[in-house]
């Protein structure tokens, strides 16, 4: 199809058992990203941004849910298909310089290995090698070890080592975690620029909103589900940037925490239709602490972010009260 996106992400669920305790990663994530972009993926640390990028790497598989990139139905693949898709369709950029590169090894031998091993042997991979550091900026630096190159330069040649296997999806996890403001910035065009010269897709996992700056598109995921979006308007010269709240193929939404605080809402709301549209109110006795039953309340209920809900069950032993994100 002419307007198929090139990923499409949908209910996306993503479960771990940690000794006896399930941890829910993705919560029905929906999410699609179009061929060529630049986009980037913020969230606080636990939020889901890793597992969504390890299973859009073929590293990781869904609980539940469905996912296609570039028309391959990542779900249905065996596990050898999944090993040949990570290996020729995409491209990694970790934070840790350890896992992109090996240290007793120059630039061009790190970029030179991957092609190697591919079958691009002999004068064939180290004329790709040379291109794709040049590419990067490094065409000087082929013959310095990681120790002779500063953080910068070495996540420019982590980046040239991705690109080795000629990917169409370029996925990055923190790649300027480790570096200053002024270097994060040169990185983010190295990766800005590439995406247009190689015709990538390109996706960078971020902790940081400023990244928004840098890239196309940015969504936002909160409590493993993608709660906002940002754009990028206007020129070089002038920043605009235009901000909107997603709603789920659930019709589920994750309102702004700063207005939810400043109505004081806590779980309980009213919904009206407009001629505008939905209107959100705080319910009657939203965010009050009630007692039922002629119970009263115990008052050492913990402040609860403003988008959690909680409610009271009565069990032999009395109220007890359960949070849920």
């Amino acid at each position: 199809m002419a307007n198929e996106a090139f990923i499409r992400c949908k209910g996306l669920v993503k479960t771990y058992k940690i000794a006896n305790r399930v941890v829910l990663a993705l919560q029905g994530l929906d999410l699609e990203i179009q061929k060529g972009e630049l986009m980037g993926i913020v969230g606080a640390s636990g939020s889901g941004k890793s597992t969504l990028m390890n299973i859009l790497g073929g590293l990781d598989r869904p609980s539940v849910g469905q996912v296609w990139v570039d028309g391959l139905d990542l779900l249905k693949m065996s596990q050898a298909a999944l090993n040949n898709y990570r290996s020729r369709k995409v491209g990694f950029v970790w934070q840790q310089g350890a896992r992109n590169l090996i240290p007793y090894l120059n630039a061009l031998e790190n970029v030179r290995l991957p092609i190697t091993l591919s079958g691009g042997g002999g004068v064939k991979s180290r004329q790709r090698a040379e291109e794709l550091l040049e590419t990067v900026g490094l065409s000087d630096r082929l013959k310095h070890r990681l120790v002779e190159m500063s953080g910068g330069e070495q996540q420019r040649v982590a980046i040239a080592v991705a690109l080795a296997n000629n990917p169409t999806l370029l996925l990055a996890d923190e790649p300027t975690g480790e570096v200053d403001t002024a270097t994060a910035a040169s990185i983010y065009g190295v990766f800005r620029d590439l995406t247009v010269r190689f015709g990538l897709t390109t996706i960078i996992v971020s902790h940081d909103a400023a990244i928004a700056r840098y890239m196309d598109r940015v969504v936002a995921i909160r409590d493993g589900r993608v709660a906002s979006e940002t754009t990028r308007l206007g020129s070089d010269h002038k920043e605009m940037f235009e901000e909107v709240v997603l709603l789920d193929s659930a019709g589920r939404l994750q309102i702004p925490r700063d207005y939810l605080n400043h109505f004081n809402i806590k779980g309980r709301v009213k919904v009206e239709l407009t001629e505008d549209g939905i209107l959100i109110l705080p319910a009657p006795g939203n965010g009050s602490k009630t007692s039922g039953d002629g119970a009263d309340s115990d008052g050492d209920e913990p402040d609860a972010a403003p988008e959690t809900l909680w409610q009271k069950l009565r069990t032999p032993g009395g109220w007890r009260r359960l949070w849920t994100r």
